[in-house]
């Protein structure tokens, strides 16, 4: 049937059908740019997580081998200064010296290392025959990971248009990524039925068009801040070598130990010819 035969209701229906809210397009691009602002955050802290967590085991197992690495470079300056006498070596050693870390205070040193019963388990072992304990490793778990996503996407602040609302998720978020931190996959499925007895959230009402220009201003804004955070982690030392081997960056820390100790050996056996 021709359209100026059709009945003046259906007329108008499909009239209705054909048009399209002016704000439609624009809600509706706001929430596309939401959700990939939340998996972008997410992306983004999983790696947060992963650098420190891989910087403090990097910290623990090499640092030591660093330390003495310094000293002994210190000492070998110092030693051909001594032989030479010359300036510049002279020069050489002091700025060497320099270099090393200086020696920490008793509070400093023993941070951690004693516990209301006296000397921790693993300072203990450090005077005694038993081996000590390697460094924890913490980087969480598959099933960790998927908690903190599903949770990240249900209750991220940015889903909030009301202040209480939002505030509401930034305290509840702030306790997921702690929780996840700490590779806590008990915590995190304690978390995840908490949120889903939580109060039901209140149904989003209809923007004006400005609210929803500014919101995608600032959606823009804060993805820009994550792109620079992002650029900073894997830039960084720490988010180099994790992406040297992503899968399996224990094996890295391995790696570069060996390397350390045949760098230490030779150190000490240079150092050993020139104080002879």
């Amino acid at each position: 049937m021709p359209a100026d035969e059709l009945p003046d209701g259906a007329q108008a229906s499909d009239q209705q059908g054909s048009e399209e809210r002016p704000e439609a397009r624009l809600e509706q691009a706001v929430r596309v740019a939401e959700q990939a602002l939340i998996e972008f955050e997410i992306a983004v802290e999983t790696f947060r997580v992963e650098v420190e967590n891989f910087s403090r085991l990097h910290h623990q197992k090499l640092g030591p081998m660093y330390a003495r690495l310094d000293e002994l470079d210190a000492r070998i300056a110092e030693a051909r200064a001594a032989r030479t006498g010359d300036p510049e070596d002279l020069r050489r050693a002091q700025e060497a010296r320099a270099a090393v870390l200086p020696m920490p205070g008793v509070d400093e040193l023993f941070h951690e290392w004693i516990d209301g019963d006296g000397l921790s388990a693993e300072a203990a072992a450090m005077l005694t025959d038993r081996p000590v304990q390697p460094p924890k490793r913490v980087r969480p778990s598959e099933e960790a990971r998927k908690l903190y996503r599903e949770l990240a996407r249900k209750a991220h602040p940015d889903l909030a248009r009301e202040e209480d609302e939002r505030r509401r998720r930034e305290e509840f978020i702030t306790r997921v990524n702690a929780a996840y931190a700490r590779g806590d996959e008990a915590l995190l499925r304690e978390l995840s039925a908490e949120w889903e007895a939580g109060p039901v959230p209140v149904a989003e009402r209809l923007s004006e068009s400005e609210e929803l220009y500014a919101r995608l201003e600032w959606l823009a804004e804060r993805k820009d801040m994550l792109s620079g955070l992002a650029r900073e982690l894997e830039e960084s030392a720490i988010g180099a070598m994790l992406r040297m081997a992503p899968e399996d960056p224990d094996q890295l820390l391995e790696e570069i130990a060996e390397q350390l100790l045949a760098q230490v050996s030779q150190r000490e056996a240079e150092l050993a010819e020139l104080v002879q």
